[in-house]
């Protein structure tokens, strides 16, 4: 799938974020407009402080370039949200290289958000690119997690390592890291288990797990990515503020961004954390997996 695809995904999500309709229909910049504005971008979950924050820079830029034109209107908008999504380091970036170091990439998240289903797709993504991943079942409290992960596997011929459930994720994830290096394989990603954020013993738990595979790989880069289902909108964003104060994270990737997400979380997640945006799920499909891009985004949802 061609990030171009981000564009016609978006559809739905920039109507109901409402802003290119509002800005295409309207005739007059007045404060009923701004209002009418701001709301739009804080019931689309981008909160009160990203929305207040936004418009301030817009409505200067547009007061300086006495601009009355809809499309003028529009551009600065555009600009404005580029400028802020592409300060962040790393967004944008591509994660998966062909003949870069060793990689391992743990994903990390609350119950239901689709961690194993994006390691599958990761690990198909990793293989098109001439990696050689592994899959690493540490979700090991879910007997169905761990059979679900070895059927993603064998479609897409990609190994497993797995144990039997209740085994420590810990150790499943250390005898990833030693058949990767015994078997020549150069990209690790580790499911873990579904965590309530608010629960100290599980992230805890979690914890050891990234820093027992941390130890163990000095070489290799190195990645914690939170797994967030967009539709759950501003609990998204408290889910990755609790993860990203316990744990090292490095990026996030949202899922289900295609029917009922409003579209401002992923604004929001990332200007909060100060953490890139890696992958977008725009759908159910293993191709529907795709690489941020910050062009894209922007221009699906105002377009």
């Amino acid at each position: 799938m061609v990030l171009g695809s981000i564009r016609e995904k978006l559809a739905k999500v920039r109507n109901r974020l409402g802003v290119a309709n509002l800005i295409s229909k309207s005739k007059v910049w007045d404060e009923n407009f701004w209002e009418e504005l701001e709301d739009l971008l804080i019931q689309g979950d981008v909160g009160v402080e990203y929305a207040e924050n936004l418009l301030k820079e817009v409505k200067s830029r547009v007061k300086a370039r006495k601009t009355q034109k809809q499309n003028d209107i529009k551009d600065v908008v555009r600009e404005v949200l580029k400028e802020r999504l592409e300060r962040i380091e790393g967004m944008g970036e591509d994660v998966i290289v062909e003949d870069e170091a060793k990689k391992l990439i743990i994903l990390i998240g609350v119950n239901g958000t689709g961690k194993t289903t994006t390691a599958a797709k990761l690990a198909k993504i990793a293989r098109e690119k001439g990696r050689r991943p592994i899959l690493v079942a540490a979700d090991t409290f879910r007997a169905a997690a761990i059979e679900q992960l070895k059927s993603w596997g064998e479609r897409l011929n990609v190994k497993v390592i797995a144990r039997e459930p209740g085994s420590d994720p810990a150790s499943v994830v250390f005898d990833a890291i030693k058949s990767a290096e015994a078997g020549g394989e150069d990209f690790l990603i580790v499911d873990t288990a579904g965590r309530i954020h608010t629960k100290k013993n599980l992230m805890d738990e979690l914890g050891k797990i990234i820093r027992i595979a941390y130890n163990r790989t000095p070489s290799w880069n190195k990645e914690v990515w939170l797994v967030v289902d967009a539709v759950t909108g501003q609990n998204g964003l408290i889910q990755a503020k609790t993860f990203g104060e316990a744990l090292p994270l490095t990026g996030v990737t949202l899922t289900k961004y295609d029917n009922t997400a409003k579209g401002g979380i992923l604004l929001a997640i990332a200007e909060q954390l100060n953490l890139p945006i890696k992958y977008v799920g725009l759908g159910e499909s293993a191709e529907d997996l795709v690489p941020f891009s910050v062009d894209e985004f922007v221009s699906g949802l105002l377009e």
